[in-house]
């Protein structure tokens, strides 16, 4: 029970590696305290594992494997995002909240019309984890891919509108095996999203608004889709 710390303890100082990284600031670690922090963290993660815990992760393998893949892909997208050269914004920040109002309200208006979703305000007990996973695994790995990296490609080599325009049609055709209309709908909410993103040039601002326009999704309409 020696080595047992709070997981809170290791995210910690996961975290404020990453911050100190964002800044720029360089860490000078001898390699005899960077093994021992390797071995600890490892007698951590060996005491954690228990046999009726690996029957589970072996039963739900391609779960497992999914996810792992997904934040490795998320991580190394956030990764070569942090480190590209910051363009300056092109609207001052009333232009960018009327863009996301203006995403947050048609979105869902024209879902409602398509018959995408139906009106079902709803106040789940499971919201926090949902949220936390849908942040996680959606929001930041499709904003990372579409915003990040699609349409910061093609506005510089197809201009401003037309990229943005194509990156958002991409986006729709990722989600055209929910069905034509639900491409439409996510087709106009990657446009909203990457508007924003052009407008404000932060990332941060397209992932708060995809966030908040999910849950907004989750928390006032059926979700995912419309029941037969």
């Amino acid at each position: 029970q020696a080595l047992h710390l709070p997981a809170a303890v290791l995210l910690a100082c996961m975290v404020c590696a990453v911050l100190l990284a964002v800044r720029g600031v360089q860490l000078a670690l001898p390699a005899w305290g960077f093994n021992a922090g390797q071995a600890l963290l490892g007698c951590l993660m060996a005491q954690s594992l228990q046999p009726r815990q690996l029957a589970a992760v072996w039963a739900h393998a391609p779960l497992f494997l999914g996810a792992t893949l997904l934040l490795i892909g998320a991580s190394t997208l956030l990764g070569w995002w942090l480190r590209q050269p910051r363009p300056n914004p092109t609207a001052g920040a009333p232009g960018v909240a009327l863009c996301a109002l203006a995403t947050l309200l048609g979105v869902p208006l024209l879902a409602l019309a398509l018959g995408v979703v139906a009106w079902q305000p709803k106040w789940p007990a499971g919201l926090a984890t949902w949220l936390a996973v849908n942040l996680a695994a959606s929001v930041l790995a499709e904003e990372l891919l579409f915003r990040g990296v699609l349409q910061g490609a093609l506005v510089a080599r197809l201009g401003a509108a037309r990229g943005v325009a194509l990156a958002a049609a991409l986006f729709g055709l990722a989600h055209l095996p929910f069905g034509p209309a639900f491409a439409a709908v996510a087709g106009l909410a990657g446009l909203g999203y990457g508007a924003v993103l052009h407008a404000s040039a932060r990332l941060g601002a397209a992932l708060l608004l995809h966030g908040a326009l999910n849950l907004l999704h989750f928390l006032l309409l059926s979700y995912p889709l419309r029941l037969a």
